[in-house]
């Protein structure tokens, strides 16, 4: 799906009452190339493409954000998802050592998508309606239920993986067309990581892994349910708003960091530890 340039440029022009040659002058090309773009004759460059959007945002008008508040107040029966992409999509299940296993990813918000391809060029984020009617659903909360499977599924938990617990915790998700569950990223995992190696509780690492909260992604696992998407737009992401989506980052990672060292003094000695769990 191509990005709606021609669409946003016009609106953006009406929004600050500019003219075609006002923009062409902001943007360095030929007033033509304008004329091309808005009448959809002509396939817009990359280079204008990041130009033009940049100079978007930097006007301060959000559009992917006004975009999402718009879909979200027209969506009456069907959820709207999000999912980063570092060039184009792909609606496949993904490899099997993700979170859940294969399956397709999404978030619940642009800010999600955002944050996860904010480090790459010509990052995209797609906008999608999820019709989830005679759909078989299973929702995690950072639980040991949730831990557990995200270790298994991330190949750290074969020692146990036989386990009568973990199996039925398996059964259960494979019945599922779709999960909703805590997003896990790889500083998330780190911590899980260290539960499953026995160095913190399972009650530590609850605490730590709330401290990280990242809202809930939507995992699509079956092909009835990837069948249920419907791909409403494609969203380009200019430097200047990914530099921004980078500090936003870097200062929420580091409140986190700090939570994640206090709960793990707090909560020391508290709750099971994966041995006592996995007798």
């Amino acid at each position: 799906m191509d990005i709606k340039i021609s669409q946003d440029m016009k609106l953006v022009r009406e929004l600050l009452g500019i003219s075609q040659a006002d923009l062409a002058e902001e943007l360095g090309v030929e007033i033509l190339t304008i004329q091309r773009i808005e009448n959809e004759v002509t396939r817009t460059s990359k280079r204008t493409i990041e130009n033009f959007y940049n100079f978007v945002y930097n006007k301060k008008i959000y559009l992917n954000k006004i975009k999402e508040m718009f879909y979200l107040e027209d969506l009456r029966e069907e959820k709207l998802l999000f999912h980063g992409s570092k060039n184009n999509i792909d609606t496949k299940r993904s490899r099997k050592n993700n979170d859940f296993g294969q399956g397709f990813y999404c978030g619940e918000s642009y800010e999600q998508a955002a944050a996860f391809v904010e480090n790459f060029e010509d990052s995209k984020i797609y906008y999608f309606a999820f019709d989830t009617k005679n759909l078989k659903s299973l929702k995690y909360i950072v639980d040991q239920n949730w831990m557990l499977t995200i270790a298994y599924f991330r190949g750290t938990l074969d020692k146990y993986k036989e386990h009568q617990k973990i199996k039925k915790l398996i059964s259960k998700l494979n019945e599922a067309d779709y999960i909703i569950a805590p997003i896990a990223d790889n500083k998330m995992f780190r911590i899980i990581d260290s539960f499953i190696r026995g160095e913190i509780t399972d009650e530590q690492c609850k605490h730590c892994l709330s401290a990280t909260n990242l809202g809930y992604q939507y995992v699509l696992l079956t092909d009835n349910a990837i069948g249920k998407l419907r791909t409403l737009e494609c969203c380009y992401m200019p430097v200047d708003e990914r530099k921004n989506y980078r500090r936003i980052k870097t200062e929420d990672n580091k409140i986190s960091e700090d939570k994640v060292r206090l709960a793990r003094i707090k909560y020391r000695g508290k709750g099971q530890y994966i041995d006592e769990i996995l007798k």
